[in-house]
C-alpha cells in the first residue's frame, strides 16, 4: 500500500523562494505548474524494491548562505578531493546549496565556456539555461520525484562549452553538505558539435541526520562531441537518494559515464543515455558498495536510436552485512537503428550470509541487424583467486581486501582527477572493512 505524503511547502513558499533568488518568470512558472503534479505522479518504478514507504517528502528546505573565504577553511574530507597547494583553475565548491568558493581559468572564459552554478545560470545565462532545463533529457512531469525536484531546485551547476572547444583540464565541483537542508541540486552539462570536457562531481554530506536527496544531471551531447562524466556520491547513512542521471547523444557523440555509488543510505538511481545520433557511442561504468541494511536500486539503461550506435554497461556491487543492491542493466535498440551494439556486464560479490544481491540484465531488440550480448553474476569471493594470494602469505582478510579492489578498478580508474581517485579508494577501504 502506497504512503501517502503531502508535501510541506505550497505554491505562496515556492514563488517566494524563486523571487529570493532573482530568478526569471519562466523558471518560477517551472516551479509552481511542477509543484501542482507532485501529489498527483506516482513514484518511479525500482524494480525488485518498494521503495513507497522511502522519505522523500519530509525535509527542511530554503536559502543558506555558507561562503568560506578560502580553500583553507574547507573540512578534511573536502580538503582531500583537491590539491590546495596548486593553483584549482576550475573548480567550484557548494556548501548547502550555496556557492562556496568558484574559479574558471581566464583561457576557457575567453573560449566562450560557461561553468557557473545554477542560480547564476539563470540571472546572467537566462535563455540559455531554459533552452535545457528539463528539456532535452529528463521531464517535469515524468514522476513524483522529478516534478518535486523542479519545484524545489536549490543548487547545482550549469556547464556550456561552444562549439569546436576542447577543455583539457577537468571541471571539478564539490557538493557538500553540512545541514538539516536537503538537498535538490540540478546539473547541466552541454558539449557543442566538435567540443569536448570532462566533468568531475563529488556529493558529500556530514550531518549524520534524517535527510533528502534529490538529484538531476542532464547531458547534452552534441555532433562528434565528447564528454566524460565521473562522480562519487558519499552522502552519509540518514539521506535517502534519488539520482537521475540522463545523457542525450548526437551523431559521432561520446559520453562516457564512471560513477562511484558510495551513499550509505537508502538509494535509487536511474542512468540513462539516449543514442539519438548515427555511429554515436555511450559507456557506462557503475561501483558500488552496500553494508549495514541500506537498500540500493541501480537501473542502467541505453537505448539506441541511431545506426551504428554502441553502448556498453558494466556494473560492479560488493554487498555486506543484510544490505540489499539490485543491479537493473537495460540494453534497448530501436527499430531503425541498424548497425548497432548492445553490450552489458552485471557483476555483484557479496560478502555475508545475509547480504541480497541481484543482476538483472535484459535486452530489448526491435531490429534484426543488429549485436547484443549480456552477462550477469551473483557469488561471493573467488576461492580459487582467495587460495592464489594466501598461498603467498597473504592474509585471508588481507586477500579478501584485494580481491575487492581488484573487482571494483574498472571504474575507479576512469575517474580523471587524481585527488578523488584516491578517496574513492578510501571510501571503498572504510566501507568493506
Amino acid at each position: 500500500m502506497t504512503v501517502e505524503t503531502k508535501l510541506p511547502y505550497d505554491a505562496e513558499y515556492v514563488s517566494q523562494f524563486s523571487k529570493s533568488l532573482g530568478e526569471p518568470e519562466w523558471l518560477t512558472n517551472i516551479r509552481l505548474e511542477a509543484l501542482q503534479k507532485v501529489n498527483t505522479l506516482p513514484l518511479p518504478k525500482a524494480d525488485k524494491t518498494k521503495i513507497d514507504n522511502w522519505n522523500f517528502t519530509n525535509f527542511e528546505h530554503g536559502v543558506k548562505k555558507d561562503a568560506i573565504q578560502s580553500l583553507e577553511q574547507l573540512p578534511g574530507e573536502v580538503k582531500a578531493l583537491i590539491n590546495i597547494d596548486e593553483k584549482n583553475q576550475n573548480l567550484l565548491i557548494q556548501r548547502n546549496g550555496a556557492v562556496a568558493y568558484t574559479t574558471i581559468s581566464e583561457e576557457l572564459s575567453k573560449q566562450g565556456v560557461i561553468f557557473t552554478d545554477i542560480d547564476t545560470a539563470a540571472s546572467k545565462h537566462g535563455e540559455l539555461l531554459q533552452k535545457y532545463f528539463m528539456t532535452k533529457a529528463v521531464k517535469v512531469d515524468e514522476h513524483r520525484l522529478t516534478a518535486l525536484h523542479a519545484a524545489l531546485v536549490d543548487g547545482g551547476t550549469f556547464i556550456y562549452v561552444p562549439k569546436n572547444v576542447e577543455v583539457k583540464e577537468p571541471l571539478q565541483v564539490i557538493y557538500w553538505q553540512d545541514s538539516d537542508m536537503a538537498l535538490f541540486n540540478h546539473v547541466i552539462v552541454v558539449a557543442e558539435d566538435n567540443s569536448s570536457v570532462t566533468y568531475i562531481e563529488n556529493y558529500l554530506s556530514f550531518s549524520g541526520k534524517e535527510n533528502v536527496a534529490n538529484i538531476i544531471a542532464e547531458v547534452i551531447v552534441g555532433t562528434n562531441a565528447r564528454v566524460h562524466f565521473g562522480a562519487v556520491d558519499h552522502l552519509d547513512n540518514g539521506v535517502t537518494t534519488y539520482v537521475n542521471r540522463r545523457g542525450v547523444v548526437g551523431r559521432d557523440g561520446r559520453l562516457e559515464w564512471a560513477l562511484g555509488q558510495m551513499n550509505d543510505g537508502n538509494t535509487v538511481s536511474e542512468n540513462v543515455t539516449n543514442l539519438k545520433g548515427d555511429g554515436s557511442f555511450a559507456d557506462s561504468k557503475t561501483v558500488t558498495v552496500s553494508r549495514g541494511e541500506q537498500k540500493q536500486n541501480f537501473t542502467t539503461k541505453i537505448i539506441h536510436f541511431g545506426k551504428n550506435s554502441e553502448g556498453n554497461i558494466l556494473n560492479h556491487g560488493v554487498v555486506k552485512d543484510e544490505a540489499t543492491n539490485i543491479f537493473n542493466g537495460i540494453g534497448k535498440i530501436e527499430h531503425g537503428a541498424t548497425k548497432s551494439n548492445a553490450e552489458q556486464t552485471s557483476r555483484v560479490l557479496m560478502l555475508s550470509e545475509k547480504a541480497r544481491g541481484d543482476a538483472n540484465p535484459i535486452l530489448l531488440i526491435d531490429e534484426d541487424d543488429v549485436l547484443a550480448g549480456h552477462a550477469a553474476s551473483v557469488g561471493r569471493v573467488d576461492p580459487i583467486q582467495l587460495y592464489y594470494l594466501m598461498s603467498r602469505g597473504i592474509q585471508k582478510k588481507e586477500a579478501e581486501r584485494l580481491i575487492i579492489h581488484g573487482f571494483l578498478k574498472p571504474v575507479v580508474n576512469e575517474l580523471a582527477i587524481e585527488n578523488v581517485k584516491n578517496q574513492l579508494v578510501e571510501v571503498i577501504e572504510r566501507k568493506v572493512r
